[in-house]
Formats: C-alpha cells, sequence, structure tokens
C-alpha cells in the first residue's frame, strides 16, 4: 500500500476523463472520508451533491466552462454550503450533538451560545466565505481518499456559482456552491496533463520555521 505522500504524487489535476464508473464501494468511502473531516466547532456547515445523471452533467457543463471532467467523470461532486449560520442551524448541529452522546444539553451551553454570538457578529458573506473553508477541508479529504482508492479527480473553482445556485435552485435549501470536484478515471491517451512533472514552489519557500 502507497504511503500518503506516494498517493499525493500519483494524483494530478485530471483533465481529460474516461467516464468510466467508480464502483459505490469505493464512492462511499470518498464521500464518507468527507463526511468525517473536521470542522470549525463542528458544524459541517456544507453539503455534497452527488451527480451522476449525463444529462444534468451535460446542463453544468457550460456553467463550468466547459471543463471536460465535468461531463467525463463517473460522478460529479458539488460541495453546497451554508449561505448563512442561523441560530437555527446552530441549534440543529447542538441538539444532534447532545441526543447521539445521551448527555445534558447543559454541557454543550458554553459553545452553542459561542457560536452564535462569533457567527451573529458576521456579515452573510463572512459566514458564507468561513463556510466555504470549512468545506475545502472536507474536499482535500475526499482527494485523498479519492487517490487511496486508486480514483482520479479534479477540484474546479472556475465555474459560474450564480447560474449553478440557480440551475439547482440551493437558494431553497440555504445553501450557495462553492467547489466542484470531478471524480473518476484518467484518460491515458489524450490527457495531456498526464505526462506533465508534478512542480511545486521550493520547500525552502514554502515552509518556514520561527
Amino acid at each position: 500500500m502507497k504511503n500518503i505522500i506516494e498517493l499525493l504524487n500519483w494524483r494530478y489535476a485530471t483533465k481529460r476523463m474516461t467516464g468510466e464508473k467508480v464502483p459505490e464501494n469505493k464512492m462511499d468511502i470518498i464521500l464518507e472520508a468527507s463526511h468525517l473531516a473536521p470542522s470549525g466547532i463542528g458544524l459541517q456547515p456544507y453539503e455534497i451533491i452527488v451527480v451522476t445523471d449525463p444529462e444534468i452533467k451535460k446542463q453544468i457543463l457550460p456553467i463550468a466552462m466547459n471543463q471536460a471532467p465535468v461531463t467525463e467523470s463517473s460522478h460529479l461532486l458539488i460541495f453546497a454550503v451554508w449561505n448563512q449560520y442561523t441560530e437555527k442551524r446552530i441549534d440543529g448541529v447542538f441538539d444532534y450533538l447532545v441526543s447521539k452522546r445521551n448527555t445534558e444539553s447543559s454541557s454543550y451551553e458554553r459553545q452553542r451560545n459561542f457560536a452564535k454570538q462569533f457567527f451573529g457578529n458576521m456579515s452573510i458573506e463572512e459566514n458564507f466565505h468561513h463556510a466555504a473553508k470549512q468545506a475545502n477541508i472536507a474536499l482535500g479529504m475526499a482527494i485523498i481518499a479519492a487517490a487511496s482508492q486508486g480514483i482520479d479527480s479534479t477540484p474546479m473553482e472556475g465555474f459560474d456559482a450564480a447560474g449553478l445556485d440557480a440551475f439547482l435552485d440551493l437558494s431553497s435549501k440555504g445553501l450557495r456552491s462553492s467547489m466542484l470536484l470531478a471524480v473518476g478515471y484518467r484518460d491515458v491517451e489524450n490527457d495531456w496533463n498526464l505526462k506533465n512533472e508534478k512542480v511545486r514552489k521550493p520547500f525552502k519557500d514554502f515552509v518556514t520555521y520561527i
């Protein structure tokens, strides 16, 4: 089994995919990895919409700047985040936590009240950007999990978020799209990016010890 560095060196931004279906048991692992990702105060202010219908992917294609992995993927994951941290949403998280741990609600009152005060002082846009950063942690987990299963993935921020939100009617659920993740298998014959060396900035320019 490859270690995590070998996996991260193996993966790359896949530009062309074959359309081959990823087995559901492997997709379950990818999605569960996202599900288990850490988030601020444990609120998990995001959902994942999984698109497998070819016709829906075709309609999303122009919204996503005609990027081939949208339609060539096996599964297209849409990370959709809360448009606002409402008291109702925060209460829902803590009420569920209390019920699952079978404990007194008072045990979490300090955290509950802190969350309401902290996010209550933010604007709606600040709420959204905070939620999007939390969702990106889950997206990273999905990318690593996919690589561990020999599955390719391509994160995409280049899309018309307002257009996608309207197409999926995300506002009715109090959500906004933040990132896309195409999951599938690399097209070895047609992906120009496969042969390119993976390049990152020099490590000495990346990490500073103080």
